[in-house]
């Protein structure tokens, strides 16, 4: 798919400085630790970030392991990450592509993400309450070959394939709908050595009293 990509075309320059920052720093800026507390249940956590917006999506649950809100960026600002603890980011560009993408920082909520493992369930809540599950389906890590650069080529750790960001970003943002969560993964104190990509497809919409 990256093949068919334009790089030389100014839109498409804009999209590749976007996606070299998301990839190569935006999930590794030093914060603090995350302070994990108790998962409410599901019911009890809708309410509390419901606000009526329906199209607006507000929460990510996993029984048990992540009830954290989500926050949308700033129009225009791809690169955006919240810092405050217990949030996580909607990835605008996965919209753009047809897909839900979910971004936080390691040493926040995106701690919490490596504790999913395949067969999850993860369940989205929007602003008036209703939700959409998915079913995880696919972990994939990346080493960073150059972590402290923007353009650093990626390593696939079960296949030790490299791929520039362009070419991460239309393997685990595009295609069929589905939702990818990532952060980064630290290695050897380096915050920023690798990522971390959850992705899970969808399922029947789940009614909140059925994760109780």
């Amino acid at each position: 798919m990256a093949s068919r990509i334009q790089v030389t075309h100014p839109k498409n320059q804009i999209v590749s400085a976007a996606l070299l920052l998301v990839l190569a720093f935006a999930l590794a800026i030093p914060t603090q630790a995350f302070a994990a507390s108790p998962v409410p249940s599901l019911p009890s956590f809708i309410e509390n970030i419901k606000d009526g917006n329906a199209s607006t999506l507000r929460g990510i649950y996993v029984e048990g392991v992540i009830a954290f809100p989500v926050v949308q960026q700033p129009y225009g600002n791809p690169g955006f990450v919240s810092t405050t603890d217990s949030v996580v980011t909607q990835f605008s560009m996965a919209n753009e592509v047809g897909n839900l993408g979910l971004l936080a920082h390691n040493t926040l909520a995106g701690a919490a993400f490596p504790q999913l493992k395949i067969g999850d369930t993860i369940v989205l809540i929007y602003g008036d309450g209703h939700t959409h599950g998915f079913l995880v389906n696919d972990i994939q890590q990346y080493q960073a070959t150059d972590p402290l650069s923007p353009y650093s080529y990626f390593k696939d750790l079960s296949s030790d394939t490299t791929l520039s960001a362009l070419d991460l970003f239309n393997k685990v943002y595009r295609g069929d709908y589905h939702l990818t969560l990532q952060t980064c993964i630290d290695n050897q104190g380096n915050a920023s050595w690798g990522r971390l990509f959850i992705i899970a497809t969808p399922i029947s919409s789940k009614d909140a009293n059925t994760l109780e």
